[in-house]
């Protein structure tokens, strides 16, 4: 659904239109009795109705389910079950976005949950689980303001759904569980909003062992997980996290030693004049570029620098943030900053637009016997000299392209030594290249932002490869 707006930007008005979030008024009866209204958004309401009458205990499977009918168009929704409601019942507000209603449940329900989870689940699974939520929450992308959730096993996504509530999301992941015949019990739990007592609650009913979340939980959300067995991940994003309950089922696998004798290096000073803001600073999957590649390039190195004039962008990333020496002479000075301000002889250097950057790949570039001054790969578009080794000897000759006022990357090349690397040495780690893949254009960054992971289109940057060498 459009408005019609009013759009301001620049100091200018002109008319616009803009996507908005649907929600709806949804009168619930059960049994003849006026139960409650739920503000939700307008669609799947039979999953919606389900899992909230589900999730607040008055039904267990589909059969206890024996009529439910739904005319959008008034809003209503009635319902008759097996078995009678109870004679008492405790209505409670809940927190967050289109707020809710949830009824008392017993605690001794709760205590008992999960007991008999015994098993592992790995973290890069729930990272896994997250990313892929956030790229299948097509309803974000086109105007902001709705919740999603997800769940899955550790291997897969099972299922999805997205509302403008946060806990409607889980109510209606019950309910298709249960119309799908579906066991959540044991499962990982993966949300965009904050995690509170009652969305707990409702993911311990269904069995669920893990929940995460891209922000934080709340202090009774924590107590409830503790006692119900439930691991607690919160501020799931940008590679990082933290556990706040039962930290013994999250497995964390065991990193490979870091690189010796090298010193990363993120170029974070570009013009950025295609894309027209600073794309060290876009989002992508719940954190931004540059919080992806610090994140592998601190697994990698004992050292890591952010080359950049604006040190201030950079103030929450706990590493140095160094200076051009040579300002607006592009990435052939950052290289350069690289090199003398790094402790060690070499430096393995990115640009910011590479957020698919690749650990193993990383690896390949920088182990092994490399005596020349600079290792560099060899794609089919040319060389890729912002994913390379350079080593301190090459300063001299970069300064005298530098001050002769050449900017291109390549141009020092003939005063040293250089070993091209082919596809070989990384096709194994990375078969289609992404860990190359930099994103230059305000285009190139919506499809990235609109496909999956996985489907990297090398060949589109070859122009942009060719531009980093000029």
């Amino acid at each position: 659904m459009k408005r019609s707006i009013q759009h301001y930007e620049k100091g200018g008005v002109r008319p616009s239109a803009r996507a908005v979030v649907q929600e709806s008024p949804l009168r619930l009866s059960v049994n003849g009795r006026e139960l409650a209204t739920l503000i939700v958004s307008p669609h799947q309401l039979n999953f919606m109705v389900a899992g909230f009458l589900r999730n607040q205990g008055f039904i267990d499977t589909l059969e206890e389910l024996l009529t439910l009918g739904i005319c959008e168009n008034f809003g209503v929704a009635r319902v008759h079950l097996s078995r009678e409601l109870p004679e008492k019942l405790a209505p409670t507000l809940t927190s967050g976005c289109g707020t809710g209603i949830s009824f008392n449940l017993p605690e001794t329900r709760l205590t008992q949950v999960n007991t008999q989870v015994k098993h592992s689940y790995p973290l890069e699974g729930v990272f896994a689980l997250m990313q892929e939520l956030q790229q299948r929450a097509e309803h974000y992308r086109h105007h902001g303001g709705i919740h999603s959730a997800a769940v899955g096993d550790g291997e897969r996504l099972l299922l999805h759904a997205e509302d403008i509530g946060r806990h409607n999301t889980f109510d209606r992941i019950a309910g298709e569980a249960l119309f799908r015949g579906i066991d959540l019990a044991g499962k990982i739990l993966v949300t965009s909003g904050r995690v509170s007592a009652e969305m707990v609650a409702k993911a311990a009913r269904l069995g669920i062992a893990v929940i995460a979340s891209r922000t934080a939980p709340t202090d009774m959300a924590i107590d409830m997980c503790e006692a119900a067995g439930i691991s607690l991940v919160g501020y799931l994003r940008g590679g990082g996290c933290d556990i706040y309950s039962h930290p013994g089922r999250i497995a964390v696998a065991p990193r490979a030693g870091k690189v010796p004798g090298i010193t990363g290096v993120i170029l974070a000073g570009g013009g950025s004049r295609r894309m027209k803001s600073d794309k060290s600073l876009l989002p992508l999957y719940g954190a931004r570029f540059i919080d992806h590649i610090y994140r592998v390039m601190h697994d990698l190195f004992e050292e890591v620098l952010i080359v950049s004039n604006s040190p201030e962008l950079y103030a929450d990333i706990d590493c140095r943030v160094v200076p051009d020496i040579y300002c607006a002479k592009g990435s052939l000075a950052g290289i350069h900053a690289g090199l003398v301000h790094a402790r060690h002889e070499r430096i393995f250097v990115v640009g910011c637009d590479m957020p698919f950057i690749n650990p193993q790949v990383v690896r390949a570039i920088c182990t092994g016997d490399r005596p020349e001054d600079v290792v560099i790969p060899l794609l089919p578009g040319g060389h890729e000299p912002l994913h390379a080794l350079y080593a301190r000897s090459c300063i001299t000759a970069i300064e005298e392209q530098l001050r002769a006022g050449r900017k291109r990357i390549v141009s020092f090349f003939p005063r040293v030594t250089v070993r091209e690397l082919v596809a070989e040495h990384w096709q194994e780690s990375d078969p289609e290249g992404l860990s190359f893949r930099n994103i230059n254009t305000p285009e190139e960054y919506f499809q990235l932002r609109g496909e999956p992971v996985g489907l990297g289109l090398v060949a589109k940057s070859n122009g942009a490869r060719q531009d980093r060498c000029q």
